[in-house]
């Protein structure tokens, strides 16, 4: 299998191959969640340690589920009531741990770039559980993976994206991923929340809903993210939705077997319609939920075998 990295802390750094080698492990354990069968204890004896600096339910209990089935021992630290609050720097913090010995940290921080510098201090495994605005890589893992097993491949899709790109990690990651699988990737939302230059990535910008989501395969919706905003970047939450709220109506724009996606927490309502999200013939939002826990298990198992130490614990 590809992979050759020691930590995942982007989907911007990962070869095609490698994606598809995380994948393929991902659909296996995937199969094996699904039954009752004895399980692949690949992480028996080490230890993984989530660190969330932002509240998360989805994201920390898919890892700690994941770890858990391949015999990890897990800690889930409060890091709302722990000495980061005295004043503590990330830096201190990770050279404490460090000195622990975990072999694998999960970590989501609300600024972009954190864990990357985290990991430059550690000796073991970092996974990026979201920082920032920059990447929230198994996000995007998990909506491929969800979209390969739907549409029965992962190539030569038209792939809308909708809503809050510009405050959104999980778009910045899917971006990076489609295009790197030969997807056409269309953007759409209105101007105040589609990033500058965000036509230079190679997908296509639209402040339509008609005629972005024309002959889409794969509908994905995003979460307004209020908690990111400075300023008002829309007139209302009754306007947006009018516009860019995802319903049936919308949805005829696109194909009639096209998927509908949210990396969750919704805001029905707003971002789209309550009965279109529980619409088992055209929603996989559920499946997007339970593909995150094959995911995680495979990105942990690659990079355990790939966290070699030297007899002073040092990385190689």
């Amino acid at each position: 299998m590809t992979f050759r990295h020691k930590h995942l802390l982007g989907i911007s750094e990962l070869h095609p191959r490698e994606i598809q080698t995380i994948l393929d492990l991902a659909d296996r354990y995937a199969e094996q969640n699904r039954n009752d069968g004895p399980r692949e204890m690949v992480l028996a004896g080490l230890t993984q340690i989530n660190m969330f600096f932002e509240n998360s339910t989805r994201t920390q209990a898919s890892f700690e589920i994941a770890g858990k089935r391949l015999g990890a021992n897990v800690m889930n630290m409060a890091m709302q009531a722990s000495s980061i609050k005295k004043g503590e720097t990330l830096i201190d913090t990770a050279l404490t741990l460090n000195a622990m010995h975990p072999d694998i940290l999960v970590v989501r921080h609300p600024h972009s770039g954190a864990v990357n510098l985290l990991a430059e201090k550690v000796n073991c495994a970092v996974l990026n559980a979201g920082d920032g605005r920059h990447e929230h890589p198994t996000q995007a893992l998990l909506d491929a993976l969800t979209i390969r097993r739907e549409k029965g491949r992962l190539h030569r899709l038209t792939i809308a994206i909708c809503g809050d790109i510009a405050h959104s990690r999980v778009a910045r990651s899917n971006i990076h991923l489609l295009g790197k699988m030969e997807n056409r990737v269309r953007l759409i939302g209105p101007p105040t929340l589609i990033p500058a230059g965000a036509a230079d990535w190679g997908v296509e910008v639209y402040d339509n809903m008609a005629e972005g989501l024309k002959d889409a395969d794969v509908v994905m919706m995003l979460r307004l993210q209020k908690e990111r905003m400075d300023g008002a970047f829309i007139p209302s939450e009754r306007e947006y939705y009018h516009r860019f709220g995802l319903d049936a109506a919308k949805l005829t724009y696109a194909k009639d077997d096209a998927i509908v996606m949210h990396p969750g927490p919704m805001n029905r309502g707003v971002e789209i319609d309550g009965t279109l999200a529980d619409d088992i013939n055209r929603s996989v939002i559920q499946e997007q939920v339970e593909m995150g826990v094959a995911v995680r298990m495979a990105a942990m198992e690659l990079l355990a075998r790939n966290h070699q130490t030297d007899p002073k614990g040092v990385m190689v």
